[in-house]
């Protein structure tokens, strides 16, 4: 009992400093707002408290790649024109944080308290879900073709909520399957397995595919969401539609979808519904 606890803070003080250290260089990048950089401290001790490594490779590699490609973004003016309409831009605040990582958390939680591989099958599809979004968004803003309104097929301003792009498909399809990759490499390590009888290679590639099966799922979720039940805006000194209920100084005017639906409960749902692939993929085929 005294060596579990023991064992307990030496995670706790390890996962303080990673996560402290990590928040705080994000900071000064500007990757991360006050609010978040707390929110990240708190999340990062949390997952190495009580996770495997598993659990917290599966949230860096989410967070170093989706920050570096908004870094490299944010030289391309076609991505400052987009995100003139967003709600958030690349500083990420306390609540986008935790709503891409909260649900990891309360799953890596739940699976510290009650041990199941489902947790963690949930996780990871809950991972590959913002990450594939992350990438979408990012990388999406470059292609060299207009948005098309997911719902209509129409094409539509870049920054449209609801608006997706081959590219932006395509990078999502890559975000979601290096989390797979990641978690492959990492239960790898542990020498844990990742499937049932099909070999090394057969439960990674398997393990991949069901990441990417999830989180592209979670993505496309995240635009019909987006395209429909999430609240937009009109400016009322410039015209413009946006996700901000306050545009150009003014207050802005409600067009459709549900006020309290948000960009960040947006992603909240549609991480739940990859996460929810990611188990039932998880249970049946690995």
């Amino acid at each position: 009992m005294v060596g579990w606890i023991e064992e307990w803070w030496l995670r706790a003080l390890a996962g303080l400093i990673g996560s402290g250290l990590i928040a705080l260089a994000a900071y000064r990048f500007r990757s991360l707002s006050g609010s978040g950089a707390l929110s990240a401290v708190v999340m990062g001790t949390g997952f190495v408290t009580l996770g495997e490594p598993v659990w917290f490779g599966c949230l860096i590699a989410f967070f170093v790649t989706s920050t570096l490609w908004s870094k490299w973004k944010k030289r391309h003016r076609a991505k400052v024109k987009a995100e003139a309409n967003y709600e958030k831009t690349g500083r990420r605040d306390a609540g986008q944080v935790w709503a891409n990582g909260g649900v990891g958390l309360l799953l890596c939680a739940a699976d510290a308290w009650l041990p199941s591989p489902g947790w963690l099958y949930a996780y990871i599809g809950v991972m590959a879900a913002v990450n594939a979004d992350t990438w979408a968004t990012e990388i999406g803003a470059l292609s060299k073709s207009a948005p098309r309104s997911i719902m209509s097929g129409k094409a539509v301003p870049a920054g449209t909520s609801g608006a997706v792009t081959l590219l932006g498909s395509a990078a999502a399809l890559a975000g979601a399957a290096l989390i797979g990759g990641v978690a492959a490499a990492l239960l790898a390590l542990q020498q844990q397995h990742v499937g049932p009888a099909a070999g090394a290679w057969g439960g990674a590639a398997a393990l991949v595919a069901a990441a990417a099966a999830a989180g592209l799922a979670g993505c496309f979720a995240d635009s019909l969401l987006g395209a429909t039940g999430q609240a937009m805006y009109r400016c009322r000194v410039c015209g413009s539609d946006t996700e901000r209920g306050v545009h150009c100084g003014a207050a802005a005017e409600r067009v459709r979808g549900f006020a309290w639906l948000n960009n960040d409960r947006v992603n909240l749902l549609s991480s739940l519904l990859a996460g929810a692939i990611g188990w039932a993929l998880g249970m049946l085929l690995l």
